[in-house]
């Protein structure tokens, strides 16, 4: 079975929220003394991700 795919388009103020928040979700976990593998999975995908400049046209 094939792995389903997603596509995420962020602006620059998104991408930069979106590794707040798992920044901040990975050092709560690590406080609390719990595992932080799934978030590293995701940090590293997001990190890793093409970037791509896309035109967006108003009406």
């Amino acid at each position: 079975m094939k792995e389903q795919k997603y596509h995420l388009y962020l602006s620059d103020d998104e991408y930069r929220r979106v590794m707040q928040s798992l920044i901040r979700l990975k050092n709560s976990l690590i406080a609390q003394g719990r595992y932080t593998d799934g978030v590293d999975d995701v940090l590293c995908m997001v990190i890793s991700a093409k970037k791509r400049k896309l035109k967006i046209k108003y009406r």
